[in-house]
C-alpha cells in the first residue's frame, strides 16, 4: 500500500509525514517495560547528554576568579569576587548555580575547563552539527556520536534504549540504532479513536514487511505512553522542577529512568545562551533554570544516579573580552560539567591555558586544552562500557590515555 497523503491525529502527538523516507514519528520506537536490568541482572548504566544552544560563556559559568586578569578583560559584567560560589581558590560558580554546590560538595560534580571543540568555526549551524556528529570539521558524518555510543545489544534491546525530550530527533541521536524523540509524554494521547483505528488498520494491512512492523510498534508506543501516564508522577524525595521546557525535560527522563524502561542514553537541550549584548540581566535566569534543573534531577533519582552520569557541552564558548554591549562575542573553549555518583567530582579537571593576551586563542579567546571527545569517551568507555572509541568518534584518537580522571573505573 502507497502512502502519499500528510496524516494526522487530531490532538495528539503523532504525526505521520510522507512515506518515502521514514517519518518523524516512524522513528520513535515503541516504549517497551523490558527492565533496567541488563544479561548479567545488573541495572543498566544510564549517560544523559545537555546540550546548551547558543554557545554559553563559561567564563562567568566557572569563573577563574584567582587570576586578576579576568577582571581586567570584562570591566562590567565579570562576577565580583565576593559573590563567586567558591570552589577551590582558582574557580567558582556563579552565584545562579548555587543549587549545584551541594553536589560538588559530594564530590558528584566534576567540571572540565578550557574543553570544547578543536574546530575554529564560529557559525553556531556548524559548530553544534561537529559536536554532535563528533566530527569536529567534517560535514559529511551521517549519525550521531550518542547513536554510536550504544553498546551492541546482545538481545533484543529496548526501543526507547536512546531517548530524546523535543520535537525532533537530535543531531546527536541520529542513526542505526533506533531512538525516540518525544516532545512531551502527556502529549501522547489520541483522542479521535476513529481516526487512529483507520489507520492503524492501514499499516496493518500493507504487504510492506518494514511498514507494517514500524505500524505495529506506533501504536505499541501509544498504548506504552498512555499507561506510563495513569499515574500522576511526583518526583522523590520533594525534589522541586523550576518552570520551564529543561525542566519539563529532565524531569520525565526521571520518570522513564524509574519506570525501568529500558533507558540508556538520553538527551535535552536548553537554548538562549548567545548573549552579545547585556549579558549581566540574561545570564542569572537562564543559570538559575540549568542549575536548579540539574539539582532537581539529581535529587528526584535518589540512589539511582549511582548509575547515571550527566555530561554538558555547548558548540563553543565565548570572547574572553566583554564586548561595547556588555555581552561577550562567539568564543572558543567552554566548560563542561559532569554529574553522577560514578563521578569523582569535587574537581576542576583539565589543564587551565590562562588569560593573558599572548595565552589567548587567536588573542581574544579562552585557549583549548581538552578536546571535548575525551569527556565523552570516557563516559562512553568507563560508564557505558562501550570500547569501540574509533567507531564512537571516527577519525579521532581518543583512548584511555587522554581521560582525565573524573569517572570512578569498574
Amino acid at each position: 500500500m502507497q502512502i502519499s497523503r500528510r496524516l494526522f491525529f487530531k490532538d495528539s502527538a503523532i504525526a505521520m509525514v510522507g512515506i518515502g523516507t521514514s517519518p518523524l514519528w516512524l522513528e520513535r520506537a515503541a516504549l517497551a517495560a523490558n527492565g533496567a536490568e541488563n544479561a548479567t541482572g545488573q541495572r543498566k548504566k544510564i549517560l544523559v547528554a545537555i546540550f546548551q544552544r547558543g554557545a554559553a560563556d563559561g567564563l562567568n559559568i566557572v569563573i577563574p576568579h584567582g587570576e586578576q586578569r579576568y577582571y581586567d578583560l570584562r570591566p562590567t559584567i565579570s562576577i565580583p569576587r565576593t559573590d563567586v560560589i567558591d570552589l577551590d581558590g582558582m574557580f567558582g560558580l556563579h552565584p545562579s548555580l548555587a543549587p549545584l554546590k551541594p553536589l560538588w560538595d559530594k564530590q558528584q560534580l566534576a567540571i572540565v575547563h578550557a574543553a570544547g571543540s578543536p574546530d575554529p568555526t564560529r557559525s553556531h549551524f556548524d559548530a553544534q552539527d561537529y559536536m554532535e556528529s563528533g566530527t569536529p570539521g567534517l560535514k559529511a558524518t551521517n549519525d550521531g556520536w550518542l547513536n554510536r555510543a550504544l553498546v551492541p545489544s546482545k538481545g533484543k534491546p529496548s526501543p526507547v534504549r536512546a531517548v530524546s525530550l523535543g520535537p525532533t530527533l537530535p543531531r546527536a541521536m541520529r542513526g542505526s540504532n533506533d531512538a525516540v524523540a518525544v516532545e512531551s509524554l502527556a502529549a501522547f494521547n489520541v483522542r479521535d479513536a476513529a481516526a487512529a483505528k483507520t489507520l492503524e488498520a492501514m499499516y496493518m494491512g500493507t504487504g510492506d514487511q518494514v511498514l507494517n512492523g514500524t505500524g505495529r510498534a506506533t501504536f505499541e508506543a501509544v498504548a506504552l505512553l498512555q499507561s506510563l501516564q495513569k499515574t500522576p508522577y511526583q518526583p522523590a524525595d520533594g525534589a522541586q522542577y523550576p518552570a520551564g521546557k529543561f525542566g519539563a525535560s529532565l524531569k520525565q527522563i526521571a520518570q522513564m529512568i524509574k519506570a525501568d524502561v529500558g533507558v540508556e542514553v538520553a538527551f535535552a537541550d536548553l537554548g538562549g545562551w548567545d548573549h552579545h549584548v547585556q549579558e549581566q540581566n540574561q545570564l542569572p535566569p537562564r543559570l538559575a533554570e540549568f542549575g536548579a534543573s540539574l539539582a532537581a534531577f539529581y535529587q528526584d533519582l535518589g540512589d539511582r544516579m549511582e548509575d547515571v552520569v550527566v555530561v554538558t557541552m555547548s558548540e563553543f564558548g565565548r570572547a574572553a573580552k566583554e564586548n561595547g554591549d556588555r555581552g561577550t562575542d562567539h568564543g572558543h573553549a567552554n566548560a563542561m560539567f559532569v554529574m553522577g555518583g560514578p563521578v569523582q567530582g569535587g574537581k576542576v579537571y583539565g589543564k587551565w591555558p590562562g588569560l593573558a593576551q599572548e595565552q589567548l586563542y587567536e588573542n581574544r579567546d579562552l585557549a583549548l586544552t581538552t578536546d571535548f571527545r575525551d569527556v565523552l569517551s570516557e563516559s562512553v568507555y568507563n560508564h557505558l562500557g562501550n570500547r569501540q572509541m574509533a567507531k564512537v568518534f571516527p577519525g579521532y584518537k581518543s583512548g584511555v590515555d587522554k581521560f582525565k580522571g573524573y569517572l570512578k573505573t569498574t
